[in-house]
């Protein structure tokens, strides 16, 4: 059994490329940095975060749970070592995409897994370069009534109409959009689950 903690349907769409079946329980979590925590060590954190409190979750339901799989991963942009999260109005969405505008930045992607039991827990961060070339006030204000932004960290999703603004990525897509691949296939195989040999089964 695996079991995504997320409500994204991004991540949900991705990680069915890798397996043929999986349940879904968010992670309700408080998702503010630290003080003086690193961008790094905030998104790691936030996975391992979301994994334990999908377990948690998992176990009230389901109290005699047996050898299950838990895939949690968060994303923030980063540029110059400051987190942008998602927008809480316009106003931020301008804030962040200004500071972005003609400029290159960091994705992190963090990825945990770990069993019923947290007998096995692992986790990695993944770092991709986005650049973006520059964008006028007009273009911001326009592509907020689009409702992309709203819930995106960084106020953008590379996967829709904000990969316009993208000049040059250098590292994982599937990462920028919200769940890493090749990642979270390698991590899987450390708990005993080959992905294409599970999607070939099916």
């Amino acid at each position: 059994m695996i079991v995504l903690a997320s409500a994204s349907p991004r991540r949900k769409e991705l990680l069915s490329l890798i397996v043929p079946s999986f349940d879904v329980l968010p992670a309700d979590i408080d998702e503010t940095p630290l003080k003086d925590e690193t961008a790094e060590t905030y998104v790691i954190r936030m996975a391992k975060e979301k994994a334990k409190a999908s377990l948690g979750r998992y176990k009230q339901a389901r109290p005699s749970i047996q050898k299950t799989v838990f895939i949690a991963s968060d994303t923030s942009v980063v540029i110059d070592g400051e987190i942008l999260g998602k927008p809480q109005d316009i106003a931020e969405a301008k804030v962040m995409l200004r500071k972005l505008s003609g400029r290159s930045h960091q994705v992190m992607t963090s990825i945990c897994l770990c069993d019923q039991n947290l007998d096995q827990l692992v986790a990695e961060n993944i770092v991709t370069q986005v650049s973006f070339r520059s964008i006028s006030d007009v273009e911001i204000e326009q592509y907020w009534r689009t409702g992309e932004p709203v819930d995106k960290a960084g106020s953008y999703a590379i996967q829709g109409l904000g990969s316009l603004f993208v000049t040059h990525m250098s590292g994982s897509y599937s990462a920028v959009v919200g769940l890493p691949l090749y990642e979270t296939s390698q991590l899987l195989t450390q708990f005993g689950i080959q992905s294409l040999e599970e999607m070939c089964r099916e």
